[in-house]
């Protein structure tokens, strides 16, 4: 029996030995004095080459290579392995931004070597800071150049996505030296926030995403790297929204252009001219100008603005946007493949819709109305996402009055947009248009929604009235044009 309890003893011995150890090595720290030692040991078999990046160079002027790689280290996850790392609040007052202690070493990894980074703080007056890239001369010539375009790249994509977007509006021509005029873009509206059907949502992030990354598959083409979308819809059904929240996905700055300030053809092309890359350039109900010929702008100017030999040199890294109530009486030629690449259908509101409006506005996901609202949409009533979000705003702080609310609404105003007529119209316009336009919902635009959405406004300016007399207060907010401004 002895002879049967002794491997079992050695085994167990063995076993807390190393267990032991594993504790001694990570709890004490042990495990990175060793490290070092190991890192020591095997430098001394590979001969390395050390290249520094100054801050700035012999005119002292500064050195964007040095910008470029401050940003592209902070972003490292190895940044918090070194022994000393500083801590600085970025832009925004939830962004930590880590950089390297004066002589600290930080590693990185690139196609299978290793590459060390030295913050090196000098003191003398020719150059403060610089941060030594420390190589093995065997990896040099593999990796060194394909290294630092790596840096450029991701230190470019880091960047932009720290930065602050701004929204550009342009001016009158009287001041031709300066067509744009820029505010901040805060405007809160994502992917997350939006109505919008989840499939269809997913579909157009990862068609943005694969946008972004295929610029040399554009450049192989001979086409230049932009994309453009349609958003067509009656107003209120979120098409501005969704432009905001697709500027913020991607991270790029916003051009908003006023057909109605532009003198004729020419203009257009000068604030095409004077956009920058990187940018969503946004023009809004395009068919109300083209049809009210409210501007100098003709169609073959707006064709050419679309896709035109000076679109195609200037408009590189730009998503191009526009919007429309309808596309029915649009010319054919501006809806074509290669003007527009994409067209999305913002419909009314249907019971789908509906739900997660009210658990956005009201927190709720399910009430004992919901039955109710769902019945008053199978009967074709609708009505559209803002006209919705509006009352449940109103009565935000009572979800059964809210929902009552709604169903006036719907009852009153969405009639009109629900008898019988209107749902063939709409049967008809879905299978006409699933045809044309994958992943759109029916929906109709037509001159009775526009008299229902005037007498909309009365009824709920009628609501509105009748609540202050209620002990609930709530915010009263002027009344505004849908889809004329980026909260819409």
């Amino acid at each position: 029996m002895e002879i049967l309890y002794t491997p079992f003893l050695l085994l167990f011995i063995i076993v807390s030995l190393l267990f032991l150890l594993r504790v001694l090595l990570f709890k004490t720290g042990l495990i990175y004095i060793t490290k070092k030692w190991w890192r020591s040991i095997e430098d001394c078999f590979h001969v390395y080459q050390f290249f520094k990046v100054p801050e700035f160079n012999e005119s002292m002027q500064e050195n964007q290579l040095y910008h470029k790689v401050s940003i592209y280290l902070s972003s490292l996850a190895s940044m918090e392995d070194s022994d000393y790392t500083n801590l600085f609040t970025g832009k925004k007052s939830n962004d930590i931004i880590l950089h390297l202690d004066p002589n600290q070493v930080i590693d990185d990894y690139f196609l299978g070597a290793r590459v060390s980074w030295i913050n090196d703080d000098k003191s003398d007056t020719t150059c403060c800071r610089t941060l030594v890239l420390k190589v093995r001369r065997a990896d040099k010539r593999r990796i060194l150049r394909p290294y630092l375009q790596h840096i450029h790249i991701t230190s470019d994509e880091v960047e932009q996505k720290k930065k602050g977007l701004n929204l550009y509006i342009n001016i009158g021509s009287h001041e031709q030296n300066r067509r744009w005029r820029s505010v901040p873009f805060n405007h809160p509206s994502t992917f997350d926030t939006i109505v919008m059907d989840s499939d269809l949502k997913n579909k157009l992030k990862s068609d943005l995403e694969s946008f972004l990354k295929t610029k040399q598959y554009y450049h192989r083409l001979g086409r230049a790297w932009k994309r453009s979308y349609l958003l067509y819809g009656p107003s209120g059904t979120g098409k501005s929204s969704f432009v905001a929240a697709m500027a913020n996905f991607i991270g790029y700055d916003v051009y908003g252009i006023d057909l109605s300030r532009v003198l004729d053809d020419s203009d257009l092309k000068t604030l095409l001219l004077q956009t920058t890359s990187k940018s969503v350039i946004l023009i809004e109900d395009l068919d109300r100008f083209l049809m009210d010929k409210s501007t100098g702008v003709s169609l073959s100017g707006v064709l050419n603005f679309m896709d035109g030999i000076l679109n195609a040199c200037c408009a590189e890294e730009r998503v191009m946007v526009f919007t429309m109530n309808g596309k029915d009486h649009v010319d054919p030629a501006i809806l074509r493949p290669g003007r527009i690449d994409v067209h999305i259908h913002f419909p009314l509101c249907d019971f789908a819709a509906f739900k997660t409006l009210a658990n956005s506005y009201l927190g709720v996901k399910d009430h004992k109305l919901f039955p109710q609202v769902e019945e008053i949409f199978l009967t074709g009533a609708s009505l559209s996402p803002a006209e919705i979000g509006e009352l449940m705003l109103a009565n935000r702080n009572s979800p059964s009055r809210a929902l009552k609310s709604v169903i006036t609404a719907l009852q009153t105003d969405g009639d009109g947009r629900g008898s019988l007529n209107i749902r063939r119209q709409w049967t008809d316009s879905s299978s006409r248009k699933s045809t044309e336009d994958p992943g759109e919902h029916s929906g109709v635009f037509s001159k009775e929604g526009v008299h229902a959405m005037k007498d909309f406004r009365k009824l709920y300016g009628l609501l509105r009235f009748k609540s202050n007399k209620t002990s609930e207060s709530f915010d009263m907010t002027p009344d505004r044009k849908d889809g004329q401004s980026y909260g819409s």
